[in-house]
């Protein structure tokens, strides 16, 4: 791999933050919502978009849900709960492992546990996602969404989970520019440092399960979807298989049908 720090041109921090922040403040007024809710992880997507939210409205308008489960780590915990002290946004922890073992309860092939492995960490996201809609009805404002660019083009969500949002300000940030903004952002170093996990099984990181790193993975994907080169080309830049290049590819093409609602049939009218 290229060792070219100078691949993905460069985001300036600060005018990054300030357009998220006129961004999340136009669509709360254009919604007429009182406000955000926003489900509180301990890593950097969910820390950087609470902090710019709490920099966009008032903190009073910022809900931070921590949702564990089982799976989850005591440090991430941890790292949740003290951002939403840091910011002095009211906080609430809510587990999940009641919803996730009732609906696990009816699986229809109990025989094949193995099956149901992504399934299960699916369930989660998407019992997250129940969690914070139900607040936000209920209280007239709009769930915030954390993800960001490479998780979007590689399907790396849960359809209806945690890609389930009304907003998603890091939408267009690949991973290492939501990390240079946590930077700029002073973002506690723990949650800096800590290697992105999802926390849906133990030991479980985005890296292991991607099969590639963030810098490498957002190199191939800015090279791909803004400079627009072709896989030999890109293959050649940064010194890689053209396999691994196609792979990515790959998985853009799986995680189209995420990104648009529903296929649905024309119907001709006389």
């Amino acid at each position: 791999m290229s060792n070219d720090k100078t691949i993905l041109s460069n985001v300036d921090p600060k005018k990054t933050v300030d357009i998220i922040s006129g961004f999340i403040k136009d669509v709360l007024e254009k919604s007429k919502s009182d406000g955000l809710v926003v489900g509180l992880s301990g890593g950097i997507d969910s820390s950087v978009v609470t902090f710019i939210a709490a920099q966009s409205v008032s903190r009073e308008k910022i809900l931070g849900l921590i949702m564990p489960s089982q799976t989850s780590s005591a440090d991430d915990m941890h790292d949740a709960l003290s951002v939403a002290e840091v910011l002095g946004i009211k906080k609430k922890i809510i587990p999940v492992d009641n919803i996730i073992q009732r609906i696990g309860a009816l699986k229809v092939d109990t025989a094949s546990d193995e099956k149901y492995k992504i399934a299960q960490a699916n369930l989660i996201a998407r019992a997250r996602m129940m969690i914070l809609y139900y607040h936000a009805n209920a209280m007239n404002r709009l769930v915030l969404g954390t993800g960001n660019k490479s998780e979007l083009l590689v399907g790396y969500f849960t359809k209806y989970g945690d890609g389930g949002v009304d907003l998603n300000p890091l939408g267009d940030l690949y991973k290492t520019d939501v990390q240079k903004i946590g930077i700029h952002l002073s973002i506690p170093i723990n949650i800096l440092n800590k290697p992105p996990a999802a926390g849906l099984w133990h030991g479980q990181t985005d890296e292991d399960e991607l099969g590639i790193t963030y810098e490498l993975l957002d190199e191939i994907l800015y090279l791909l979807e803004d400079e627009k080169l072709l896989p030999h080309q890109i293959a050649i830049k940064l010194d890689i298989p053209e396999e691994e290049v196609l792979r990515v590819m790959s998985l853009i093409i799986s995680a189209e049908h995420k990104l648009v609602p529903p296929p649905l049939p024309k119907i001709r009218r006389n």
